[in-house]
């Protein structure tokens, strides 16, 4: 950690160069957005629910772990990846399986279910964008693209539903392009917008930054020499490190690890000075 980083809050993994960054890349939600909070708690106990319906199926807490560790595999991708997964699951216990899409489907309306009323809550101006968002991310953005960096948002959850959601938390203005799933998946991925980014603009490693909560993004940040921020926030608390989360995000090759963006000041001046690289 350097004298520019003594936060208790913060994690330097692996030493990094500041000051050169052009372009950042944000995922959405956990990253940026709360409004999807306890996303898990749907798709898991939905999952558990089909397979055990299966004529081959295990235990329940075998079924649940199962479900649980492939999920945590495919968190940051589309969404429709799990739903994949889940029919694939299915048919090796001898079930017969629907179209992944129906499964996607059906997992949106069980969350939409749970998260109506903060999203209605925000369109009615009930509720405030900051309490809707991981502390400190809507300044923190706001303050990254005034410094001169080009913001982008990419997220594995459909396109429309980020688009309104981040218009929602008054992050829109910040961003150059928003991104997210397709019905024609194949043709969208995170790590294609990062490719993108990085062959349009011709910039090497130590230009490009990225924050995210899912090791995808990590992992495609790492694999073009950039510089891999993860959000190990603790979501329902609203405060702290999530200790899965944290050690997911390491493993995936995060360079620096944070539990939200409270401490915008240290951040914005570390990231944002040159020479800044232990």
């Amino acid at each position: 950690m350097t004298a520019d980083l003594e936060y208790n809050s913060f994690e330097l993994i692996t030493p990094f160069e500041c000051g050169n960054f052009k372009f950042a890349l944000f995922d959405f939600d956990g990253t940026l957005s709360l409004i999807r909070e306890g996303w898990q708690k749907i798709m898991v106990p939905m999952m558990v629910e089909l397979l055990m319906q299966t004529p081959k199926h295990e235990t329940e807490n075998e079924i649940a772990a199962l479900v649980q560790k492939f999920i945590a595999e495919l968190t940051g991708k589309q969404t429709i990846y799990q739903m994949i997964r889940l029919a694939e699951e299915i048919a090796s216990r001898g079930g017969t399986p629907l179209e992944p899409m129906a499964y996607k489907d059906e997992y949106h309306q069980r969350l939409m279910a749970r998260i109506k009323n903060r999203i209605s809550d925000l369109e009615q101006k009930k509720t405030t964008p900051e309490s809707m968002a991981v502390p400190g991310a809507i300044e923190f953005v706001k303050r990254l693209q005034a410094s001169g960096i080009r913001c982008f948002l990419a997220s594995g959850t459909d396109e429309k539903f980020v688009v309104h959601e981040a218009e929602l938390l008054g992050l829109t203005p910040y961003f150059e392009d928003i991104f997210g799933a397709q019905d024609d998946y194949k043709n969208f991925s995170k790590k294609m917008v990062i490719d993108r980014i990085i062959q349009t603009y011709h910039l090497s490693g130590t230009e490009f930054i990225s924050f995210g909560d899912g090791y995808v993004e990590i992992e495609n940040t790492k694999s073009v020499a950039g510089v891999a921020v993860g959000l190990a926030t603790n979501e329902a608390e609203r405060r702290g490190i999530d200790e899965w989360k944290r050690n997911r995000l390491i493993a995936a090759g995060a360079d620096l690890i944070i539990p939200d963006f409270r401490e915008a000041d240290a951040l914005l001046n570390y990231f944002l000075t040159r020479g800044n690289s232990e």
